[in-house]
């Protein structure tokens, strides 16, 4: 690990706000580096994409792409277009991982059904069976309807006993680990920014308004609040979805900790850049899209320790 305090002697004089801005952005930029990767790993091991909600990913994508344009059409710095576009290819591999896997698991549940079906007409005692389940002959999903009900029964048979401690003891891992990764996160992050203000890849910005010379463009404002606005209404599916599920079941809690972090990182690097009125307007899309899916994120926290994965329903249900 580097010597900050050599790093920081041996760099351009700087104040603690310009040096702040910079640390809080390289672990945004860490954050945003390594946040699809949980639920990437969450979706292999479940060999399934169903916890997540498609809408909230299209959503998400589409804000990216607004970004990426308004990045270009503002003109910013190579490096922030460049993570516009990585941003967009990640959001593309996520999405395709998902619909691969919701293919995949509809066509063996098709086919798990037709074997069902041919089974059970080849069975002698088919005719017994029939009569049996005359009454949900001519109701479609009737038979849909008593699983989802029996395991509705199921999960409050499980949910009203107390949890093994060999349950209490994985949980707690579970959040010593995320809470490692969240450490380790903002170290690289911090690191980094210190290799780069030391190399002099990252230099202070002018907070002087007459330094910039040129504001951003009309549409490349427009283009931030659309990409603001969706990445705050691209939460929403996903709340519903959790709360009509009533289950965070195949999501990865660390996630949505990364996604946390990079936007509470994210603002308060430019705040502490800066709080003149005239910078705060300018980039009032990027704060309003980053401190507002804060709250959103809150939410899907508390949805966490609701529902958990299912097991808890029969205290809501």
């Amino acid at each position: 690990m580097p010597d900050f305090a050599v790093l920081l002697a041996q760099g351009p004089p700087l104040t603690h706000n310009e040096a702040l801005s910079g640390v809080f952005g390289s672990i945004s930029l860490a954050s945003w580096i390594f946040l699809l990767v949980p639920q990437l790993v969450e979706n292999y091991k479940q060999g399934s994409a169903e916890g997540i909600s498609l809408a909230f990913l299209t959503v998400w994508f589409i804000g990216d792409i607004t970004n990426l344009i308004g990045a270009i059409w503002a003109g910013l710095v190579p490096t922030v277009i460049a993570l516009a576009v990585y941003f967009c290819f990640a959001d593309l591999i996520l999405i395709t991982q998902c619909v691969y896997y919701n293919v995949l698991n509809a066509r063996r549940a098709a086919r798990k059904s037709a074997r069902s079906a041919a089974a059970s007409q080849d069975s002698p005692e088919q005719p017994l069976l029939g009569r049996r389940d005359s009454s949900n002959l001519g109701l479609p999903g009737s038979h849909r309807r008593r699983s989802s009900a029996q395991s509705a029964h199921s999960r409050r048979r499980r949910a009203s006993s107390l949890p093994s401690i060999g349950e209490e003891n994985v949980g707690s891992r579970e959040w010593v680990k995320n809470a490692l990764s969240i450490a380790g996160v903002c170290i690289v992050g911090a690191a980094g920014w210190a290799i780069a203000w030391r190399t002099g890849v990252w230099i202070p910005q002018p907070t002087d308004n007459d330094v910039s010379g040129t504001d951003p463009a009309l549409g490349a404002q427009i283009l931030g609040y659309v990409s603001a606005v969706c990445y705050l209404g691209a939460r929403i599916p996903q709340i519903i979805k959790n709360q009509r599920d009533r289950s965070c079941e195949g999501l990865s809690l660390l996630f949505f900790m990364l996604s946390l972090l990079g936007n509470a990182t994210y603002g308060a690097g430019i705040l502490f850049h800066s709080l003149e009125k005239e910078y705060i307007i300018t980039n009032l899309p990027w704060l309003i899209g980053s401190l507002g899916t804060m709250v959103e994120d809150v939410t899907i926290f508390v949805q966490f320790r609701i529902f958990g994965n299912g097991e808890q329903t029969a205290a809501i249900a």
